[in-house]
């Protein structure tokens, strides 16, 4: 279980900055071999800290495009909490002038698949990004696929044994 445990935060990066991720940790994000949830844990960003005061800062993974963030109210997230707390996780889109597709639902629709398997399970979260509790069925690296009014991004999120 140890040297799991080991393999599975092999490929998971913590850093303390606010700034969102750079081109290349978007092509990291969408290679299918290995993870590439990176937790921040600096400040959030401007346009992601509304209702948070003074220097927010709360663990967050930001959308491999930049589109959307993970602030994590639970962290590390695990399949099973037994201290009776909750996956919480809140989503934060980044302000857009204009959807690409006004008529498309505001629903947040997460395609979760398990690095490595055939595991997929879809979460939805009504009204579009905002706070939800998101829990998924077992501990590995989970790649997101996220879809809300137009928009797409894509993250890794590790849920931890």
């Amino acid at each position: 279980m140890l040297a799991s445990s080991v393999v599975l935060l092999a490929g998971c990066t913590t850093t303390t900055s606010g700034a969102a991720p750079t081109a290349g940790a978007a092509t990291t994000a969408s290679t299918e071999t290995a993870c590439a949830a990176r937790v921040e844990t600096g400040s959030l960003p401007d346009w992601a800290d509304a209702g948070f005061s003074g220097d927010a800062r709360a663990p967050h993974v930001f959308g491999a495009k930049g589109h959307i963030v993970a602030v994590l109210f639970a962290h590390p997230l695990r399949p099973v909490r037994t201290d009776g707390s909750n996956n919480k996780i809140l989503w934060v889109a980044r302000a857009a002038t204009t959807s690409p597709d006004p008529t498309a639902p505001a629903t947040l629709v997460i395609t979760a698949r398990l690095d490595g398997t055939d595991t997929r399970v879809i979460r939805e979260v009504a009204g579009g990004p905002g706070p939800s509790i998101i829990d998924l069925p077992q501990a590995g690296c989970w790649r997101l696929d996220l879809r809300w009014s137009g928009h797409t991004d894509t993250m890794d999120l590790v849920y931890a044994p």
